[in-house]
C-alpha cells in the first residue's frame, strides 16, 4: 500500500505529539581517595553545599550508598558518607542528586526511635510521615520572634525557682561526667507528658546500653509517646553523629512553626564537636586552638538559634533547647564549652562534690545562672523564691568560713541552719518531677520558717507527709495555685492553716 503525502504527514504529526522527552542533567565524578567515612570526588562542578551525593558501589550489585557534600574546592568535592564506606573503593562513580540533604517530619515520629536520617531503629515497621525538610535551614530573625516569657516547667524545684527555663529559651546543662545532666534532661522530659510540649531527645555518640535505658525510662514513665528519640552511638560513623542534632532540630521546627511546642536536648555537643573535629581534619580543614576547625563555633550557634519563641503573626510555637556538655575534671573554661555558653542564654551547672555529697540534682547556684530569670517564672514561684537563690549563695559562702570558727554569733548560725535546710528542701529524686503547686508549697514551708525546728533528716519526710495531707484534706489550694499560677492572700491563708495543722501531728 502507498501512502499520499498527506497521510504521511499526518502519522508524523501524531507520533510527535505522543513523543515526550524528559531531558535530566546529572553531574558525575569519580571518587579518588575514601575511607573513614570520607570521600574525595574528582569532578561534579555543580554540586551544591549540603547537596546529597549519590555513590555507585564497588560489588556493581546497583546498591547505592549516600553522602552529603561540604567541601567544594576547584576541581574536587569533600563529601562525608552517610552509610558504610568499605562499600565504596576509587574509581566509583558519584553523581548529584539535586537534592539537599533532608529528614522526614511530622507526628508520626512521635513514640519512635530513629536514626540521624530519620530511618526507624525500633523495629515497628516504616515511620509513615507526609514531609520532608532540610536539615539546615536559617534560624528565624529577630523580626519573627518574640521575648521568651512563658515557663517550661522542669518540674525541678532547684532548677524552677532558681534557674528558670521559659519556652523558646536555650540552657546549657554542664557538668563533669556522671553527674547527673542527662537525669535532669528526662526529669524535663517526663514532666511535659501530660502537657503541650512535644519533646525530642537527640543521643550523639552515646554507648547503646545508654540510649536503651533512656528509652525504657521514658517508656515506663509514660513519656515515650510525646518524644522523638534521634539515636547516633558510639560506633556509628562520625557524619551521622554530626547531622544528628540538625536532625533532630529539624524535627522540633515542625511543630514549632505550625503553632505549638516543642523541647529539644542535645545529648551532648561536646561529642558533636569532636565528630566534625574529626570530619573536618580528614577533609583537610586547617586546624585552630585544640585542633579544632576555625568555624566549630559557627557550627553550634546555627544550630542553637534555631531555638525560638515566634511571633503571634507567626503561630506563637516556641522551640526550647537544653544543650548539654560534658566539662573535664571542672574545665568549664575549655574551648567548647566557653563556645557553647556564650550561644546559650545561660547555664546549669553540676558540680561533681555536691553530687557525691548526696546533693542531687547537685546544682552549683553561684555558677548557674538563666539569662530570661524570672521573666520566664509564674508569679506564684517569684513570691515564694524571690531570695532564694542569693540565701543560698550566702549560705555556701558562710559555710565555707564556718569551718575555721566555732564562735558563730545567733544570726549566723540563724542563716547556716535555714540554709542547711533549704539544701534539703531542693533535693529530688529522680523521675520524679513535681508540679508546680507542690513545688511552691515546700519552697513556701522553707522560707517562711516552718522547717528552721525539724532535723535536716526528717525534711524530705516531712515534704511528703505534708503534701499528702494538702492532696486529701485541701485539694483547693492545689487546684486554685496551678489554675492561677499566682499565690494570692486567700491562698496564702489557707495554705498557712494547712502546714500549721500538719506540723502539730508530725513528731520531729
Amino acid at each position: 500500500m502507498v501512502l499520499r503525502h498527506e497521510e504521511i504527514t499526518a502519522l508524523i504529526k501524531s507520533e510527535l505529539e505522543g513523543f515526550r522527552k524528559d531531558l535530566q542533567v546529572v553531574d558525575v565524578g569519580t571518587v579518588t581517595e575514601v575511607g573513614d567515612g570520607i570521600a574525595h570526588v574528582y569532578g561534579l562542578q555543580g554540586a551544591m553545599a549540603g547537596e546529597l551525593l549519590e555513590f555507585d558501589t564497588a560489588a556493581g550489585t546497583g546498591e547505592k550508598v549516600y553522602g552529603m557534600a561540604l567541601n567544594l574546592d576547584d576541581v574536587s568535592v569533600g563529601a562525608v558518607l552517610l552509610g558504610d564506606d568499605r562499600k565504596i573503593a576509587e574509581g566509583c562513580l558519584v553523581r548529584t542528586t539535586g537534592r539537599i540533604a533532608e529528614v522526614p517530619v511530622g507526628e508520626a515520629l512521635l513514640g519512635r526511635v530513629v536514626d540521624a536520617l530519620g530511618k526507624p531503629l525500633d523495629g515497628k515497621g516504616p515511620v509513615l510521615t507526609k514531609e520532608a525538610r532540610h536539615v539546615e535551614v536559617k534560624a528565624p530573625g529577630v523580626v519573627l520572634r518574640q521575648p521568651v516569657k512563658e515557663p517550661l516547667q522542669t518540674g525541678l524545684k532547684a532548677i524552677d525557682s532558681m534557674i528558670p527555663i521559659g519556652r523558646g529559651q536555650r540552657e546549657l546543662i554542664i557538668g563533669d561526667r556522671q553527674t547527673g545532666k542527662t537525669a535532669i534532661a528526662l526529669d524535663t522530659i517526663i514532666n511535659q507528658k501530660d502537657g503541650d510540649v512535644f519533646c525530642i531527645y537527640v543521643a550523639i555518640g552515646q554507648k547503646q546500653s545508654t540510649i536503651v535505658q533512656v528509652v525504657e525510662t521514658l517508656k515506663r514513665h509514660n513519656a515515650i509517646d510525646r518524644t522523638i528519640v534521634v539515636c547516633t552511638t558510639a560506633v556509628d560513623p562520625a557524619p551521622l553523629q554530626y547531622i544528628a542534632p540538625y536532625a533532630g532540630c529539624v524535627m522540633g521546627e515542625y511543630f514549632r512553626d505550625s503553632g505549638r511546642h516543642a523541647l529539644i536536648i542535645y545529648d551532648d555537643l561536646s561529642k558533636h564537636a569532636v565528630a566534625y573535629r574529626q570530619l573536618s581534619l580528614l577533609l583537610r580543614r586547617p586546624p585552630a586552638r585544640e585542633a579544632y576547625p576555625g568555624d566549630i563555633f559557627n557550627l553550634h550557634s546555627r544550630l542553637l538559634e534555631r531555638a525560638a519563641k515566634m511571633s503571634e503573626a507567626k503561630g506563637g510555637g516556641s522551640l526550647t533547647a537544653l544543650p548539654i556538655i560534658e566539662t573535664q575534671a571542672g574545665d568549664f573554661a575549655a574551648y567548647i564549652p566557653t563556645n557553647v555558653i556564650s550561644i546559650t542564654d545561660g547555664q546549669i551547672y553540676l558540680e561533681p562534690d555536691l553530687f557525691y555529697s548526696g546533693v542531687r540534682p547537685a546544682v552549683n547556684v553561684g555558677l548557674s545562672v538563666s539569662r530570661v530569670g524570672s521573666s520566664a517564672q509564674t508569679k506564684a514561684m517569684k513570691k515564694v523564691a524571690a531570695r532564694l537563690k542569693l540565701d543560698l549563695a550566702r549560705y555556701f559562702e558562710l559555710a565555707a568560713f564556718a569551718q575555721f570558727s566555732t564562735d558563730l554569733d545567733k544570726a549566723t548560725k540563724a542563716e547556716l541552719s535555714r540554709g542547711e535546710r533549704m539544701i534539703e528542701v531542693l533535693k529530688q529524686d529522680q523521675c520524679k518531677p513535681l508540679e508546680l503547686s507542690q513545688q511552691v508549697i515546700i519552697i513556701y514551708a522553707g522560707t517562711n520558717g516552718y522547717l528552721d525546728d525539724l532535723p535536716p533528716g526528717r525534711i524530705r519526710e516531712f515534704e511528703a507527709q505534708l503534701l499528702d495531707v494538702i492532696r486529701s484534706r485541701y485539694p483547693d489550694v492545689l487546684s486554685q495555685i496551678d489554675s492561677s499560677k499566682d499565690l494570692t492572700e486567700p491562698i496564702v491563708e489557707r495554705l498557712k492553716v494547712a502546714i500549721t495543722e500538719f506540723k502539730k501531728g508530725f513528731k520531729a
